[in-house]
């Protein structure tokens, strides 16, 4: 029979053509959404390449209509400074961690890093941004990355830093007994035993991130003003024309963007990460979440992303790097030549140092001035502490009594993440107008500005130290009838502290990034300004005075280094030595 003529005999029912057979409904649905997000991302980008003009010229409109394309513009620098943080993060903690040398100077200054304040920089990353993109968008849009990237990685890379150290001697063993080489030993242990750390770090980090849209979209310096199309440039110019409906509207679009990536990015990957961790979980409690269940039906998408899952297999067992036997022998970290000579560099890298800032601090500052900016770090000092001291009186109660419950853990959980990724100073405008209302003092009611956003790490942390208290011990605890204050004592609080510990470190690093902002709040044309190092600092950005910013920032980076050093390293040292459940 002719086999041309047997090709158009009509197919069997049971059979199916081509297309269909890699391609269903929910492929249909992912595709057409990925087109007009593909649209929409190129449209954006086309705007941020085009020429840099004058502010007056590109108006920022507080129409609501504009707020779908303002919203898309803000996400995309969000997500471009998130990926910018995720490579600084592999480079940064793998060289921290890998290098015993290089860790003790990176450690110290990414501790330094993520407190002091981001809008210090602004006076420095704005001038060079437009210097190295002139009469170009890109500059400011650079500029505005920048700022937003600050907020998010410093704590990715301390988390990651974490992850790679806390990889158990057993499957380091292991791999030394598979011969696995440093590439294949780096990709198939420790990044993934580091994926639910960076997994979790990322979601806050873009939570922080979102405080800064504000300050990142409209940049200030001096004389220099540049205003770029966004969420946070519309909620600046709705406070500036004090309009609550505009400042509403803005609030509704920036939950509505933070719920659609949490439930297409996030959640999907924090479902992912548990398949990571090295502690035994039940995966009957593990939710699958909708967005992932949906990409599971489809077809051609899946068999894209396990397609590019297999080439990312294959490069992870690409024979690169030495093996462990000839590890060890070149190995010269232990080289007590090699370490005299790293710390005579050491040494002469900080005189040099000391004495350029030396030189410059002589001609540029009085000793009364600096003295002056020192005392007002120590009353900024002091708002910090006062509030991570109020933040925990009220949310480790809380955090323990949601912890203890699996369903109130889950939930809180979740309230917590939106808490986090609210931009706090949205809610600047209405204790504007409270504390002129009732005639209130300025330095006492602007203080509570500074931890509404970084409050919530310490109610997540204890959430997480309650939930994983074993519940053997709760049950010894209750066998023996202790209960009051005892309980508190001697069972629940030592058992959290660790957890504690790491939500109130990365709270007290917020409320430092926060001082700036909320030691001076502005509702239209009432502007209120508190004593402190933030306001200093804040006011000399306003103005372009460099000199004062660096005063300022150095200053702050000294406290920040004394706090480390007298306060949370000895801590973590106790916490670690007496108060770790083994």
């Amino acid at each position: 029979m002719n086999r041309s003529w047997m090709n158009l005999v009509p197919r069997p029912q049971g059979s199916s053509s081509l297309p269909l057979r890699y391609l269903n409904s929910a492929d249909a649905l992912l595709l057409l959404c990925l087109a007009a997000a593909a649209i929409a991302l190129g449209a954006a980008v086309r705007h941020m390449l085009g020429p840099l003009v004058a502010p007056a010229s590109m108006p920022i409109h507080l129409d609501m209509w504009y707020l779908p394309g303002y919203a898309l513009r803000t996400t995309i620098r969000m997500f471009a400074a998130l990926a910018c943080s995720l490579v600084f993060t592999f480079v940064y903690a793998t060289l921290a961690a890998k290098s015993r040398r290089a860790g003790q100077i990176l450690i110290p200054l990414l501790d330094v890093l993520q407190s002091v304040p981001i809008l210090g920089f602004l006076s420095f990353t704005i001038t060079f941004f437009l210097g190295l993109f002139p009469g170009r968008i890109l500059g400011a849009e650079c500029a505005a990355i920048f700022t937003i990237f600050t907020s998010q990685a410093w704590n990715m890379a301390l988390g990651m830093y974490q992850g790679l150290r806390s990889v158990p001697p057993e499957l380091e063993e292991t791999a030394r007994c598979f011969g696995l080489t440093s590439w294949q030993k780096f990709w198939r242990l420790e990044v993934p035993c580091t994926i639910p750390s960076l997994v979790w770090n990322a979601m806050m980090s873009m939570a922080g991130g979102w405080f800064m849209v504000v300050y990142s979209e409209s940049i200030t310096v001096g004389s220099t003003d540049v205003t770029l199309p966004g969420i946070g440039s519309y909620v600046g110019m709705a406070i500036d024309q004090q309009n609550i409906g505009a400042v509403a509207a803005a609030i509704v679009a920036m939950m509505v963007v933070i719920l659609v990536y949490d439930q297409v990015l996030f959640r999907p990957l924090a479902a992912w990460a548990t398949r990571f961790r090295l502690e035994s979980v039940n995966t009957a409690q593990v939710v699958e979440p909708w967005f992932l269940r949906l990409v599971r039906r489809t077809r051609l998408l899946r068999m894209g992303g396990n397609a590019l899952l297999s080439v990312g297999r294959r490069i992870s067992y690409l024979p690169l790097g030495a093996r462990p036997d000839t590890v060890h022998a070149t190995a010269d970290d232990n080289s007590d030549g090699a370490d005299w000579l790293w710390w005579g560099f050491l040494l002469i890298v900080c005189l040099a140092a000391s004495w350029q800032v030396w030189a410059y601090a002589h001609t540029h500052y009085t000793l009364g001035q600096i003295a002056y900016v020192f005392g007002l770090g120590g009353i900024t000092l002091l708002r910090v502490v006062s509030m991570l001291v109020l933040a925990s009186l009220i949310w480790v109660p809380v955090g323990i009594w949601c912890g203890l419950d699996p369903m109130r853990a889950r939930r809180a959980q979740i309230l917590a993440q939106y808490g986090a990724a609210f931009p706090a100073n949205l809610f600047f405008p209405v204790f504007v107008v409270v504390i002129v209302h009732f005639h209130l003092t300025p330095d006492i009611w602007l203080t509570p500005l500074m931890i509404l956003g970084a409050q919530w790490y310490i109610l997540f942390n204890v959430i997480a130290g309650a939930s994983s208290f074993p519940s053997n011990l709760l049950e010894v605890g209750r066998n023996l009838e202790v209960r009051g204050w005892f309980w508190w004592r001697r069972i629940i609080l030592p058992g959290i502290a660790p957890y504690y510990l790491v939500g109130v470190m990365a709270a007290a690093g917020g409320a430092w990034n926060a001082a700036i902002a909320s030691e001076v709040a502005q509702w239209g044309e009432t502007t209120l300004t508190a004593h402190g190092l933030g306001a200093y600092v804040a006011q000399s950005t306003q103005l372009g005075n460099i000199s004062n910013v660096g005063l300022g920032t150095v200053v702050m980076c000294i406290f920040v280094m004394f706090t480390n050093a007298l306060v949370w390293r000895p801590l973590s040292d106790f916490v670690a030595r007496r108060l770790k459940l083994n």
